[in-house]
């Protein structure tokens, strides 16, 4: 299996930015991915139950 770009901490910093206010789309461009990409790490992190309270 292919090993993640971006740990746990970050996934859920570019989590707490869009539930902030920030739009998706520039949330995306400010780390690099597509929203495609940014919508399947947030299902993961939800489904694995990672402590939100990480980052």
């Amino acid at each position: 299996m292919r090993k993640s770009r971006f740990t746990d901490a970050q996934i859920i910093g570019m989590i707490k930015e869009q539930e902030a206010g920030m739009a998706t789309a520039e949330v995306c461009r400010r780390h690099g991915l597509s929203p495609a990409t940014f919508y399947k790490l947030k299902g993961h992190v939800r489904q694995r139950g990672v402590n939100r309270e990480m980052a």
